[in-house]
């Protein structure tokens, strides 16, 4: 993997959406979005500065450690933040997950469908992944309302991170 202009993580475009690696300068909003309940409602509740800091650090490394992850996205038109959508498979867990975390503002707009459908893609033709899975807390109507839009189905009831959840997946599509 090569590093370009400091991002490890490639660009992506989508037609009103950036998604780019991590920066230092990303940490005021991801703090602020990771300190807002309605935000961290499903995610195991808001957290402290420094314990965003640790998170943000943890999305960045994964690039490093795995070769992919989480992106930050942001809007095209104006640059804002809002938030991160990728790719995420730390130590333990059961599968390569699709994933979606957006600031409130973001919300309802199909930001996390489309930068969600690029993180895929990406994840079908660079790594060539056979399956894909979200793993979503069950009473988040909203993220399976995205799963499903994706194309992912149920798969099963499971509990991560000592949390209820379930699990979507699809398959990669045949060429």
């Amino acid at each position: 993997m090569e590093i370009v202009n400091g991002e490890l993580a490639p660009r992506l475009r989508t037609a009103r959406l950036v998604l780019r690696g991590w920066q230092g300068s990303d940490f005021d909003a991801h703090a602020a979005m990771s300190a807002d309940p309605d935000v961290m409602r499903y995610l195991g509740g808001p957290v402290d500065r420094e314990e965003a800091w640790r998170r943000m650090a943890g999305h960045a490394g994964h690039w490093v450690l795995r070769g992919y992850g989480m992106w930050v996205v942001e809007r095209q038109a104006d640059g804002t933040l809002l938030g991160r959508v990728g790719l995420w498979n730390p130590e333990g867990h059961p599968g390569l997950e699709v994933g979606w975390h957006l600031a409130r503002q973001a919300w309802g707009q199909g930001y996390a469908i489309e930068a969600a459908r690029a993180a895929m893609e990406w994840a079908w033709t660079v790594l060539e992944a056979p399956r894909l899975i979200s793993i979503i807390h069950p009473e988040n109507a909203a993220s399976i309302h995205v799963a499903e839009r994706l194309g992912e189905g149920f798969l099963r009831h499971d509990d991560t991170e000592d949390e209820p959840a379930v699990i979507y997946g699809i398959e990669r599509p045949r060429s």
